[in-house]
C-alpha cells in the first residue's frame, strides 16, 4: 500500500478485513462508521478508536452471509453439536475463531444456503451480484482536499455500481426507511460514492444500491436506492464529521454532547399529547 518512502498511495487494495479494519493509514482515516460516530459526537468516536470493538460472535451470521452470497470472506465450519456450552465444542469453536474462520451450527448453516437460494430467485438482485460482473470485498484509500483520508469497504464493485448486502430484520418500507436512519445508511451511501468517484472506480453517475434480505422465512429480498434528499442530507452530514475530526485532531479536545448544563424539553409530540389533554 506505500510507494517509495512509506507515503500512502490513494487506491483500491485487495486486503483482509482485518487490516482494513485495524486502519492501515498512518495517522489514521475516516470510514463510513467513524464518520457516523463523529456525527453523534467526538467523545463517542474517540473512545471506539481508542477501544476497538472486541469480537462479538453475534456478528458471525451476517458474516457468514456474506461469504455465500458474495462468494469471498472466511471458512464457514460447521460444528456437528447439540451442546456448544462443552468444554470440547468450546475449545473446538475457540480454534476455529482463532483460525480466522466462522464456526456455524448445522441450522445455521442451512439458513444461510436458503437465503442464498431465495436470493438468487431475485431477478433484481441476483442480476447485481452475479458472479464475475464485480469484486467482491474491496478496501479503498483517498485523501480529500484537505488531506483527510477516507476509507471505504465495498461489499461489491462493478464498474458503474457499488452493492451492499445487509441482513435485516424486515424489508417492509417502513422498516427499512427506519434502519436507513438509524444506522445511518444515508451518510454510507455519499461517503461509499465519493471514495469511488474521486479514485476513478465507478463514474460520477455510479449508483449505490443495497440489497436487504431478511434473515427469517421466507427469507424475503428488497433492493434499494436512496433518493437524491437522503443522500445530500448524508453527504452534509459526512462533511461536518469530517470538519470536526480534522478540529479535535487540530485541538486535541474530543468533547461530548455539551460541557455545560442541558435544558430540556418534551419531545414535541408529548408536549402536543399534554396540551391536548389539559385543555
Amino acid at each position: 500500500m506505500t510507494a517509495a518512502g512509506g507515503e500512502v498511495e490513494p487506491g483500491l487494495y485487495d486486503i483482509p478485513a482485518e487490516q482494513y479494519h485495524r486502519d492501515p493509514i498512518p495517522g489514521g482515516s475516516l470510514s463510513s462508521t467513524g464518520i457516523r460516530r463523529l456525527t453523534d459526537c467526538p467523545a463517542r468516536f474517540k473512545y471506539f478508536l481508542d477501544n476497538p470493538e472486541p469480537y462479538k460472535p453475534a456478528y458471525e451470521f451476517g458474516t457468514s452471509a456474506h461469504t455465500v452470497v458474495l462468494g469471498d470472506g472466511p471458512e464457514l465450519v460447521v460444528v456437528n453439536a447439540v451442546r456448544w456450552d462443552t468444554k470440547e465444542v468450546k475449545a473446538k469453536v475457540a480454534a476455529i475463531r482463532a483460525a480466522g474462520n466462522v464456526p456455524l451450527k448445522p441450522e445455521a448453516r442451512k439458513r444461510i444456503d436458503d437465503m442464498a437460494e431465495v436470493l438468487s430467485q431475485h431477478s433484481e438482485a441476483s442480476e447485481l451480484l452475479t458472479p464475475g460482473s464485480g469484486i467482491a470485498e474491496q478496501s479503498a484509500f483517498w485523501p480529500d482536499e484537505h488531506g483527510t483520508w477516507h476509507r471505504a469497504r465495498f461489499d461489491w464493485l462493478r464498474e458503474e455500481d457499488i452493492v451492499d448486502y445487509k441482513t435485516a430484520r424486515s424489508v417492509h418500507p417502513e422498516a427499512i426507511q427506519k434502519a436507513v436512519y438509524q444506522h445511518g445508511y444515508f451518510q454510507q451511501d455519499p461517503h461509499y460514492r465519493r471514495v469511488a468517484i474521486e479514485l476513478g472506480l465507478i463514474p460520477p453517475h455510479g449508483t449505490f444500491k443495497f440489497v436487504m434480505q431478511e434473515k427469517e422465512p421466507p427469507y424475503l429480498v428488497q433492493v434499494v436506492e436512496l433518493d437524491f434528499p437522503a443522500r445530500a442530507i448524508g453527504a452534509e452530514y459526512n462533511a461536518r464529521a469530517a470538519h470536526t475530526y480534522r478540529l479535535c485532531q487540530a485541538t486535541g479536545e474530543w468533547p461530548a454532547y455539551s460541557s455545560t448544563t442541558l435544558h430540556i424539553s418534551l419531545p414535541p409530540w408529548a408536549e402536543k399529547k399534554a396540551i391536548e389533554e389539559i385543555s
